[in-house]
């Protein structure tokens, strides 16, 4: 598979505590040159990244990150506040104590309720697989279909794993049509991404394959 490609598939990524904003005007310069999806940004930057990239670049933010226990209304006046500053995308966490305690009714609508708040823009929603069973997995792309989103993600990153390849095809086989699924944590090569791609995975959260295409000077 083409590298240039592979990066129209990648979600450019910074979301450290410590990234600053000369580090997130880089990401986007990266995103630019490279022509990645989008870059994925701490939620304070999206109003400046926004203004700086105009209509060249997505602008993608996360919600409720990295642990979850938000509540319901914290992650819809985030999603709000990340809109109104001029995100394009929304990549929010699950709670997962709803699902450890089973009331998936609880986190459809919660989904549902952070759907409708993005204003027509694209919901990835990451479920934190490493930290689910089996069934639970199952369980949440149902629910992540049921709520209308647009993604199922595999991982924050910031957890005890991050993507793995089996993961990726259960989410690809078990979310409803038209949901489409991202994979993130850990791909750091050509090949984890090829891998992934081939597998059905449509969006690739990661910072290691832009910095890999500058090495190489595409």
């Amino acid at each position: 598979m083409d590298k240039r490609e592979i990066l129209k598939h990648v979600d450019h990524t910074l979301l450290t505590t410590t990234a600053t904003w000369e580090q997130v005007k880089q990401l986007c310069d990266e995103g630019i040159r490279f022509c990645t999806a989008s870059v994925c940004i701490p939620p304070c930057y999206v109003k400046k990244a926004s203004a700086y990239v105009g209509d060249r670049l997505k602008i993608c933010t996360v919600i409720g990150f990295p642990n979850g226990y938000a509540s319901t209304a914290a992650k819809v006046f985030e999603t709000e506040d990340a809109i109104r500053a001029g995100a394009d995308e929304i990549d929010m966490v699950i709670n997962l104590g709803m699902v450890k305690q089973g009331d998936w009714d609880a986190v459809t609508e919660e989904i549902r309720a952070v759907k409708a708040s993005c204003s027509g823009r694209v919901l990835k929603v990451i479920v934190e697989a490493c930290q689910l069973t089996q069934d639970e997995k199952v369980a949440a792309c149902h629910a992540v279909s049921k709520a209308g989103a647009d993604f199922i993600k595999t991982s924050t990153g910031f957890s005890t794993g991050g993507a793995t390849l089996l993961d990726a095809a259960l989410f690809h086989t078990t979310v409803a049509p038209g949901v489409r699924v991202k994979a993130a944590g850990g791909i750091r090569s050509w090949e984890d991404a090829q891998a992934f791609l081939e597998l059905g995975v449509d969006r690739l959260g990661t910072s290691a394959l832009v910095g890999l295409a500058k090495k190489e000077e595409l």
